[in-house]
């Protein structure tokens, strides 16, 4: 039976997907994302309106597209569906904005992405994943065995923060500082948070601008050097950006940062919640660990570390027989197209053998393909080399904590143990 539901509350938490008129659907709501429980909803979107208006949310008005084909369609038509002026449902708040070069459209997003691809080339990777193989089994020497501790700390973040560090040219010893920043980059505004938006604000203006400003006057009077930040520096388009737009040089920075830790180390740390929610994978693991190669795309579709893009319309469209107005929001939920039974046999669940495993939207498609998808990719197949050769089995002690938030997918605790061959 549907029911008449209040919109001022997170209303769809708790309930039934079927209790819920379509129309009353706000599938934007942090707290399903933090419990987990969206998936319902999407499926019911899936099969009876998969291009979904939202009239009412604290985001204002906007459009869901959940099918692949049609996220597919959204992303491969930029002209209509434009970027700008961001790429998440919520709009800034007034004086919080800076801009980048993923929530542009071309040529700038162009001129800007290739000043920086060269640090992601497959030669660099080549040559980056001996260090990364080194780092990795150094922090898993480090884990006490059979004791209890949050992988996501020890593991995911710790990993990810000195690959960063490496990639920006930046202080190993400060690492954290780029966790930190990538979490004050991230947090929505408004929502439940550690740290309240106004010291969020303070930390990115005073702390990271400054910092990144003081290392770009470093390497700008240095050769060309293979790290981000040296690379801007010495870009064509790129080159006077810290002096002439502050915001925008700090959120590109604030971009590659979110890109290269937040979603790898996601990734990293929902492959053990999977590997134990699916033992009869684990032991396909562990009894063929060759296939790690194929394992490691499923990881990045079943975690889908990046739970929405948003654009806005630049003229109207009709988009899955649904008429689209210009200047509408219209938000693709790659968590939900990669759970499209239409496209993926058995979406929910976890096959470290599938024979398409890279067919899934977690890395975006079209122009705005996640630039360092090959990075991840190596990362987390370096990281499961490493545990294989070590430990028997990473077992997870207890419920994962999810982040609060609509777009990043991830956790910020997981209680494992490790237990050696």
């Amino acid at each position: 039976m549907v029911v008449k539901v209040d919109l001022s509350v997170n209303h769809m938490v708790g309930r039934d997907p079927y209790e819920i008129a379509l129309e009353d659907y706000d599938v934007a709501q942090r707290e399903l994302f933090r419990s987990d429980t969206m998936w319902g909803f999407f499926d019911r979107l899936r099969k009876e309106d998969p291009v979904h208006y939202c009239k009412e949310s604290r985001f204002g008005p906007y459009w869901s597209v959940t099918k692949f084909k049609d996220i597919m369609e959204v992303e491969g038509n930029p002209e209509v569906y434009s970027s700008e002026p961001n790429i998440t449902i919520q709009d800034m708040p007034a004086g919080e904005e800076v801009s980048n070069f993923i929530a542009m459209d071309e040529p700038v997003h162009g001129d800007q992405r290739r000043t920086v691809q060269g640090v992601v080339a497959p030669r660099n990777l080549a040559n980056m994943e001996g260090l990364i193989r080194q780092r990795a089994g150094t922090i898993l020497d480090s884990l006490p065995v059979g004791e209890t501790f949050n992988w996501v700390d020890r593991v995911s973040i710790e990993l990810t923060g000195q690959m960063l560090a490496t990639l920006f040219g930046f202080p190993l010893e400060e690492r954290r500082k780029l966790t930190l920043w990538s979490e004050c980059a991230i947090a929505d505004p408004g929502a439940s948070v550690p740290i309240p938006s106004a010291e969020r604000q303070r930390i990115l203006r005073e702390e990271c601008l400054p910092t990144f400003i003081k290392l770009w006057a470093e390497r700008v009077n240095q050769p060309p050097q293979f790290d981000l930040i040296s690379m801007m520096a010495h870009g064509e388009n790129t080159k006077n950006m810290p002096y002439d737009r502050p915001m925008e040089y700090l959120g590109n920075l604030l971009l590659l940062i979110v890109g290269g830790n937040d979603t790898t180390r996601n990734s990293i740390s929902g492959s053990v919640l999977f590997l134990n929610q699916f033992p009869d994978q684990y032991k396909k693991l562990m009894d063929k660990p060759d296939l790690i190669g194929t394992m490691v795309p499923e990881i990045i579709r079943f975690q889908t570390p990046l739970s929405h893009m948003r654009r806005l319309a630049t003229k109207d469209a009709v988009l899955g027989g649904k008429q689209i107005k210009a200047g509408d929001k219209v938000v693709m939920w790659y968590v939900s197209g990669n759970r499209d039974d239409e496209v993926i046999d058995r979406p929910y669940e976890f096959i470290i053998d599938r024979e398409r495993p890279r067919h899934h939207l977690a890395f975006g498609m079209g122009i705005h393909r996640c630039m360092g998808n090959r990075l991840a990719e190596m990362q987390l197949r370096v990281v499961w080399e490493e545990i294989v050769k070590r430990f028997k089995k990473v077992e997870v002690m207890g419920e994962p904590v999810r982040t609060n938030s609509n777009i990043i997918k991830g956790y910020s605790q997981l209680p494992v143990q490790v237990h050696r061959h």
